[in-house]
């Protein structure tokens, strides 16, 4: 088989074993590892053995496990300097409890003198060095979408599988290799239906099985169901049904909780996580709906069947026709974004030791973490003890000049940090075998060459295979920074990183000094990148430019031109919003594009910021009263004045937080209080705010969205009225003209 990548002989970043076509690999929970190859059309597998491991200070305490324990002493001066093997996982676990009781601190704490991984698989590929998918390109994997529609109680908004009212009413699958099939309940029950799903998935036997939001919808909601009718979801490789367990990960500012299921033998891939993950940099997605997603990466169909979530159940009893295509078009676009979203992941998994949905839940920092483990075990050198956190001076993030700014250029430092780590060798004190530096320079290295090879390819897929590669390395090498101030890592080095961030605030400060020194405008400065402007009338073209930011620059470091824009509004430090050559938006930060604000919020301020950019203030009163007119009239729908919750907490438990004042009261649990029905963790609730006056306690004063009708409409004018009326206050200084900029706020550090 001919290897895609030409990369994989750099064994510290792709791992030392060499073996190919490898999909998937589970523990048998003893000291056994299964291993599943693809061969084309056909999968084998194969058994194999490792020996778990525990790092320690010391080994002596545990003498008495006599024969059946391993002591492998490890060169160097680090604290984890004895690599102890078991025969079992059993005898590891017993040990680790052994450990932990003495020291009386959790494995991988600055405090813990032991550290153990506790994924099995993981260890077997960081002793092993393997890694998943060598020799494949991501369509040689099987990859299944799966997506299930559901008949919800009329007198509930949202669906929930605990009702007996409710039910499966269609279950689309899909995959890569063109198969496509709806079962739909209107042609057999749900128990038959369940059991055809399970019988689909062993008989077309996906390495990787896709949903969105499968993780906290689809599959919860058919597990509960298939409870109920007693059938086992025997979906494993190797027979055994679907588990999970309480999993969480933290994407930017949000922390997620959620059931993470597992399938023996293959991998679950949640896009609804793939689109939060790509949003942290991009800040782009209006929502991580499907929907919006599919139409953000334009891979909606032209023909694309839409049908409202409140009338999914009157289509399955009038149309199910309609719905039975609205089902496949919602696996289809799953498809289309996780071979978007997922490609990266893929590629990543074939240099980190962990499964490919794990590589996509590990944050990038762990992974980065695991190369050097993987290294310092192979070379059975001693390791490090993660240092106590410290904090440190952040990046240089700052706004000069607020309001508008006509004719924006925004330059960017490559790779900022990674590129002066390379510049001035700012590497972990503790790195004896040089393993940040080596992988960092190849990562580098390889990008540029990916970069080189998309441009010389001539077939869409190859050229498309090297774009998601130079972008993977970035991924990568823009995260050795991050993992210097890792407070798990066992190279953090804080001192360096603070050395790393002083080398780049200075840098950036010289090249703002020779900006303005050449009459330009600055706009903002955001860690590695600078927004400015012009000098008036000036006629200096994209080199001139770069001849100035570039001046007295050290080698290696490299500024490139990243964009041009008609006009900006610079709101406040990393809030901004560009206006495009081609006349679209883009609106960054959390001050004017949070998700806590009301549809109608958000769309007035798009509609604000388009004027306000495009030279058009004279309309914006207009806009303005346009808007006050809506609401005042109870023209608005009511999905752009409700807000959504979800219920985390029981009744009982929400009542007991309330009384004892460790939480405040919440218009979602209350409605739910109030309701006739029976409502549980998990239940979503939209909710309006009622009543006559601006000033109201919103759980006092509020109803189901779903009860709200057309003809006789009661949602709190005034009260809408005066958020729009505060949100149109806050910007009026900069329509009017009557803003007066303070001059530079303080820096942020980021």
């Amino acid at each position: 088989m001919k290897k895609p990548v030409p990369f994989v002989e750099n064994r510290i970043l792709f791992g030392h074993a060499t073996a190919e076509a490898l999909v998937a690999a589970e523990f048998d929970g003893k000291r056994g590892i299964e291993l599943f190859f693809r061969e084309g059309a056909l999968l084998r597998s194969e058994k194999t053995e490792f020996d778990p491991f525990i790092l320690v200070e010391d080994g002596a305490f545990l003498e008495k496990d006599g024969k059946s324990l391993k002591k492998i002493r490890l060169e160097g001066p680090h604290e984890l300097r004895t690599l102890l093997l078991f025969p079992s996982w059993k005898e590891r676990e017993k040990a680790l409890k052994e450990l932990k009781n003495s020291a009386g601190a959790a494995p991988g704490s600055s405090r813990a003198p032991f550290y153990s991984p506790p994924d099995a698989v993981h260890q077997f590929l960081l002793t092993s060095g393997t890694t998943l998918f060598k020799g494949f390109g991501f369509n040689d994997i099987v990859r299944m979408q799966l997506d299930i529609e559901t008949w919800c109680d009329p007198n509930y908004e949202f669906p929930n599988a605990k009702r007996d009212s409710d039910r499966i009413t269609a279950i689309a699958l899909s995959d890569n290799r063109g198969y496509e099939e709806v079962l739909m309940g209107t042609a057999m029950d749900e128990a038959a239906m369940l059991r055809e799903m399970v019988k689909i998935i062993k008989e077309r036997d996906p390495d990787v099985i896709e949903g969105h939001n499968i993780n906290k919808f689809d599959f919860p909601y058919i597990e509960e169901r298939a409870k109920k009718a007693a059938i086992p979801l025997a979906v494993g490789r190797d027979g055994s049904a679907l588990r999970s367990h309480p999993s969480r990960m933290t994407i930017a500012e949000r922390n997620l909780q959620f059931p993470k299921y597992e399938i023996y033998g293959r991998h679950i891939v949640d896009t609804w996580i793939l689109a939060q993950l790509y949003d942290v940099s991009s800040r782009s997605l209006e929502s991580y709906g499907l929907k919006d997603i599919a139409r953000h990466f334009n891979v909606t169909a032209p023909e694309r069947t839409y049908i409202a979530g409140k009338d999914i159940a009157s289509y399955f009893l009038e149309n199910p026709e309609t719905l039975r295509q609205y089902a496949l078009d919602d696996v289809r676009e799953t498809r289309s974004i996780g071979e978007i979203l997922g490609y990266s992941f893929f590629l990543q998994a074939q240099m980190v030791p962990f499964s490919y949905q794990n590589t996509i839940l590990r944050g990038n920092a762990t992974k980065i973490d695991s190369l050097f483990l993987r290294e310092y075990l192979r070379r059975r050198h001693s390791i490090p003890l993660p240092p106590e956190a410290q904090t440190f001076p952040g990046g240089y993030a700052d706004i000069f000049t607020r309001g508008l700014i006509d004719t924006i250029i925004h330059c960017d430092v490559q790779s900022l940090y990674p590129s002066l780590m390379l510049a001035f060798r700012l590497f972990p004190g503790k790195d004896h075998l040089g393993v940040f530096e080596s992988i960092l320079s190849d990562l580098k290295a390889f990008r540029l060459e990916a970069k080189a090879l998309m441009r010389e390819a001539s077939q869409e897929g190859t050229r498309n295979y090297y774009e998601a590669l130079q972008g993977t390395f970035k991924i990568l090498i823009n995260s050795f920074y991050g993992y210097l101030g890792f407070p798990m890592g066992h190279f953090s080095d804080y001192a360096v990183a603070a050395q790393v961030t002083a080398r780049g605030r200075d840098l950036l400060s010289r090249m703002i000094e020779n900006l303005k020194g050449a009459g330009c405008t600055i706009a903002e400065i955001d860690t590695d990148g600078i927004y400015f402007s012009p000098p008036p009338g000036g006629e200096a073209g994209e080199k001139e430019f770069m001849a100035i930011l570039s001046r007295d620059l050290p080698p290696g470091i490299t500024v490139e031109i990243d964009g041009t824009y008609k006009a900006m509004f610079s709101y406040k430090v990393k809030n901004y919003v560009l206006l495009g050559e081609d006349g679209t938006l883009t609106i960054k930060g959390s001050g004017l594009k949070s998700r806590g604000l009301e549809r109608f919020q958000r769309k007035f301020m798009e509609e604000l910021f388009l004027l306000l950019l495009q030279g058009g203030k004279e309309r914006i009163e207009e806009l303005y009263q346009r808007y006050r007119a809506q609401i005042a009239g109870h023209q608005l729908p009511i999905e752009w004045l409700c807000k959504t919750e979800t219920l985390q907490d029981s009744l009982q438990a929400y009542q007991e937080k309330v009384r004892e004042k460790k939480r405040n009261a919440s218009a979602a649990y209350e409605l739910a209080l109030q309701s006739a029905e029976t409502y549980s963790p998990g239940d979503q609730i939209s909710y309006y705010v009622t009543g006559t006056g601006r000033k109201v306690k919103v759980f006092d004063h509020c109803a189901m969205a779903r009860k709200w009708r057309s003809d006789s409409p009661d949602e709190n004018v005034p009260y809408y009225l005066e958020k729009l009326d505060r949100l149109y206050e806050k910007f009026k200084p900069f329509i009017d003209g009557t803003f007066q900029d303070g001059g530079e706020e303080e820096p942020e550090e980021s």
